[in-house]
């Protein structure tokens, strides 16, 4: 737990009453107040963007998962949390965390999803950060964003590409994708879309590779690692895998790349829990391995893989977030998450104890629990079609290894001697902390002794998912008992040598060094070396240097172009035609002065001239408005900069430059020449010129183009060069301060 910062101070009343708005929204969707339906706004029409929403019976599930265990989470956090000053930002940042959830999910246009589901992975950062005082948590908020916000990218190129091949294309659409949009899932756009879909997805769910910032996200607080962690945030991966299901229904690679990935991830993730002794960890790599094992349901071509699918979705909610409360109540009481440290917490924290009893029971999957419910779904998906063996191993494995984590995080840690002396010597801790977790874990005790407040709700999300095919739910009680009594022996084995285990699997540790963690550390470490040896050989601050590399740059690019490019032919001069040669004049002579002198402000004067040769050149070239700005800015600079050589007394005598700057200076500016000539020997076309002088004065109302063009025509640009310099200003506002205090102090 996060220590309290300063002071106690009262918990606000919104605060505490939070928990009203998801509670609300739970009643609504319980009680069936939301109906099916789609409903879209334009927002994009030339795009065919919609904001666009839909609820069905999977929609309905999450958002049951979302405002339900929401409910719980808004009550808890103030207990958590009690006098602590930063709590309200904490509610404020779940609050707008539960609105990025409920978007996500009820959206139908693919880019109303995107919307919200970068919300979720900037919430999310902000979440796993809220301790900004500690290191490892800024640490894991940088990991957990950067693995995200990767996916995101992902996600949007594969949109791109998928609404390339499927213009318009709704999540709706994705259940009768042929009728819809005939020939998309022929398109080649459209797989590469959909593969890019799922990285993203896998991204956001924790699956390997990017599995690693999940345990690292457990520096979080409690709630954050209840609410986001278990049953919302890393679900909605798989959510958006079981969106696109129906449509990739047929796809060979689509399940053999969700089979594959999902049983590696749940086998390692299970492996990974074996190695560590930090409670909030551990459960934190089984729901890494439950999250592998419903990837790996989705790749399962069979109707009741989306009946197992749902279970499970609803079960490891209602199992996992009390266990994850339960870890809190223990850190909270004992200080410590350690389990070598914890033993006979019973007698100090009963409902603590009697939550992780029953929530235990249903992650073990025994008889009359909810997970027992979804074990046996996903026993019955995998009998009804033929599965690789991998398949079936994993499942064994890890049912094995999630009996042993729920008798660690019930037995272990509750039941036996005391060894803490927290733990003889308990301090009783508020409804708000203790509620929650009993309250979840009852309902899912319930819910699997009595199917029929959620069987309609479960097969209703399951057609969702698996649209085609006959779908039905046993419950109570499982009709094979050979795999619930291979897991619980099994389970109960690890659990009696899960040291000894643990011990063996340390030895390990060299593994370590060429996995996805320490891959991402090393090239996080390579990314910073290289950013800054890529500074310091292209930012070195040279002048000179710069103008060489463009010069050769250019040389190589457009020399050949230019070469070969008709030069404009000689005609007769103009009147405008001696002015303009005036200005060329001052400009080469400034030019010149500036080279040639010693003194600094012989060089200014040089460069000052350059100025004021240009003015003439725009002013003779038909552009008074730019000739006179450019003479009122030449004349300002020149005399600022005169004042601030005398008043710093900048050196007059430097040493003459060195003659490659020279040489590169006359190559640029002769490159510069001829790109210009080639450019005045092109054809003329005046469709631009004429409308502007057309449109400047019926349209905006004013009479000079150049100004009508800069504020309405370019309205948005130049509101963004604006934005630009007010950035600027205000980010160097605090150094002009700086050094206006320390000139104060000298």
């Amino acid at each position: 737990m996060a220590a309290v910062e300063g002071p106690l101070v009262p918990t606000p009343r919104w605060v505490q009453l939070a928990w009203l708005a998801p509670a609300a929204l739970f009643a609504v969707v319980a009680l069936g107040l939301v109906p099916e339906g789609q409903w879209s706004a334009p927002w994009v029409p030339s795009l065919l963007i919609e904001f666009a929403l839909r609820v069905d019976g999977l929609t309905r599930l999450m958002l049951a998962l979302i405002s339900g265990v929401g409910t719980a989470v808004f009550f808890y956090a103030p207990g958590y949390l009690a006098g602590d000053a930063r709590l309200p930002r904490l509610m404020a940042l779940l609050v707008a965390f539960f609105l990025a959830m409920v978007g996500a999910v009820v959206a139908d246009d693919p880019w109303t999803l995107l919307l919200f589901w970068e919300a979720t992975s900037v919430l999310s950062f902000l979440l796993v950060g809220f301790d900004r005082a500690n290191r490892a948590a800024r640490d894991a908020a940088r990991h957990a964003l950067l693995i995200t916000g990767f996916g995101g990218l992902c996600l949007i190129g594969g949109l791109l590409l998928v609404q390339l091949a499927a213009p318009g294309l709704k999540l709706s659409d994705l259940t009768h994708l042929e009728g819809a949009h005939p020939g998309a899932l022929g398109s080649s756009l459209f797989h590469g879309g959909v593969a890019l879909v799922v990285i993203g997805a896998l991204t956001k769910s924790a699956q390997f590779p990017f599995h690693a910032w999940l345990p690292g996200a457990m520096t979080a607080p409690t709630p954050v690692s209840a609410y986001l962690h278990s049953a919302t945030m890393v679900k909605l991966g798989v959510y958006l895998l079981a969106r696109f299901d129906p449509a990739m229904d047929a796809v060979p690679w689509w399940h053999h790349t969700l089979l594959a990935v999902g049983a590696f991830t749940a086998v390692f993730a299970s492996v990974q829990t074996l190695r560590e002794r930090d409670l909030k960890r551990i459960l934190a790599w089984s729901t890494v391995a439950a999250l592998g094992t419903l990837t790996m349901l989705l790749g399962l071509s069979d109707a009741l893989s989306g009946v197992a699918f749902t279970a499970f979705l609803l079960a490891h909610a209602l199992y996992k977030a009390p266990l994850f409360f339960v870890a809190g109540n223990v850190d909270h009481e004992a200080g410590t998450r350690q389990i070598d440290h914890l033993r006979g917490m019973r007698k100090a924290l009963p409902f603590t104890a009697a939550a992780a009893v029953l929530a235990g029971a249903s992650m073990a999957g025994l008889p009359s629990s909810l997970g027992v419910v979804a074990k046996d779904a996903m026993q019955r998906a995998k009998d009804s079609v033929d599965i690789d063996w991998y398949v079936s191993a994993t499942s064994i494995a890890v049912s094995v290894v999630a009996v042993a984590v729920a008798a660690v995080a019930t037995l272990r840690v509750f039941f036996g001697p005391p060894n803490d002396e927290l733990a003889r010597s308990p301090h009783p801790q508020g409804l708000r902390m203790s509620l929650p977790p009993i309250a979840l874990a009852v309902v899912g005790l319930l819910l699997g002794l009595w199917h029929a407040p959620i069987e309609g709700a479960l097969l209703a999300a399951a057609r969702s998912v698996a649209p085609f095919g006959e779908l039905e739910l046993e419950v109570l009680w499982p009709t094979r008992l050979d795999g619930i009594l291979l897991a619980v022996v099994g389970g109960a084995l690890l659990f009696w040598q899960w040291d000894r285990v643990h011990r063996w699997l340390e030895g390990f540790r060299g593994l370590d060094a060429i996995g996805p963690a320490s891959l991402y550390e090393r090239a996080l470490a390579a990314l910073k070396a290289g950013a800054g040896t890529v500074t310091r050989t292209a930012q070195h601050g040279v002048l000179g240097r710069y103008v060489a590399v463009l010069a050769l740059a250019g040389a190589v690019w457009a020399l050949p172009f230019l070469v070969r490019a008709p030069l404009p032919a000689a005609g007769p001069l103009s009147a405008g035609d001696a002015g303009l040669a005036a200005g060329c004049l001052a400009v080469l002579a400034g030019a010149g002065l500036a080279v040639v002198a010693r003194d600094v402000l012989g060089r200014l004067l040089g460069a000052g001239l350059v100025g004021l040769g240009s003015a003439v050149v725009f002013l003779f070239g038909g552009a008074p408005d730019v000739a006179f700005t450019q003479l009122a800015v030449e004349t300002v600079f020149v005399v600022v900069a005169a004042t601030a050589l005398a008043r710093y007394r900048v050196a007059s005598d430097t040493p003459p430059a060195p003659k490659w700057r020279l040489v590169a200076a006359v190559a640029l500016g002769g490159l510069l020449g001829l790109a210009s000539l080639v450019v005045f020997a092109a054809p003329f076309d005046p469709s631009l010129t004429n409308f502007f002088g057309a449109a400047s004065l019926p349209e905006a109302h004013g009479r000079n183009v150049t100004n009508v063009v800069l504020v309405d025509f370019r309205a948005f640009d130049t509101l963004g060069e604006i934005a630009v310099l007010l950035l600027v200003g205000v980010a160097a506002l605090p150094l002009l301060r700086r050094n206006t205090g320390k000139g104060a102090k000298a």
